[in-house]
């Protein structure tokens, strides 16, 4: 493995993922600075670019060209092309591209900072009342292959556990675990983190399910399940 040059060449720069008064100072500065931005969706990026008064070259990366895309970057970035990454919402890496373009910088010794900023499973995790001295984030299930191998995985993990999940699914997954869990495991079901609608239901997953049954669904959730006692 390569020693880290000694200029940054790569910034992950986490995006808020409501409020735009969650942006930092040193996240303006850099997307300022850098010489591209590479954007999960381009379009909601340069929403947010111009929202802050920020005119700068975009590249589009994400999940679905990261493969193809990581060796070219690398190349640009070990020639002295300083790139700033951003996701639609959250800190890049996170349930979201940039792990491949991370993992080739590192072995390259192409040096990388991620500053710290927005993203959904940590104030889920604060507001939810469990333990969070020691949690595991699973992010997105599988949404069919293994996802039923997975839950059995976890169904003693003892860990507060953390999973994201989009609307159409939240109702289906909150019968997975009453199923898997039991029907009296707590749970904390947070959505809209940060914006004008956000909300946080604690209850019995017995309680969550009679809840979404009857109750609109919109918005993105985290869910976040008490570990097994």
């Amino acid at each position: 493995m390569a020693e880290p040059a000694e200029e940054t060449r790569l910034y992950l720069v986490p995006t808020p993922i409501g409020n735009l008064e969650d942006i930092t100072l040193r996240a303006i500065r850099i997307l300022k600075e850098v010489d591209v931005v590479l954007a999960e969706d381009t379009r909601t990026s340069g929403k947010l670019l111009n929202h802050l008064g920020i005119d700068k070259r975009m590249h589009s990366h994400h999940l679905h060209n990261e493969h193809k895309a990581v060796a070219h970057l690398v190349e640009r970035l070990k020639k002295g092309e300083k790139m700033a990454m951003v996701s639609d919402a959250g800190t890049p890496g996170i349930s979201d591209p940039g792990f491949l373009l991370v993992r080739a910088c590192v072995q390259e010794g192409i040096k990388i900072e991620c500053l710290p900023g927005p993203t959904a499973f940590v104030p889920a995790l604060v507001k939810s009342g469990f333990s969070t001295d020691r949690f595991t984030f699973e992010g997105f299930l599988p949404i069919k292959k293994g996802r039923q191998t997975r839950l059995q995985s976890l169904a003693q993990e003892e860990r507060t556990m953390v999973f994201y999940e989009s609307p159409h699914r939240v109702l289906k997954t909150l019968e997975q675990f009453k199923e898997v869990f039991g029907p009296e495991r707590m749970v904390s079901v947070s959505r809209e983190i940060s914006k004008l609608f956000e909300e946080t239901l604690n209850g019995t997953l017995a309680e969550m399910v009679q809840t979404f049954t009857t109750k609109a669904i919109k918005g993105e959730f985290v869910i976040v399940v008490q570990g097994s006692k």
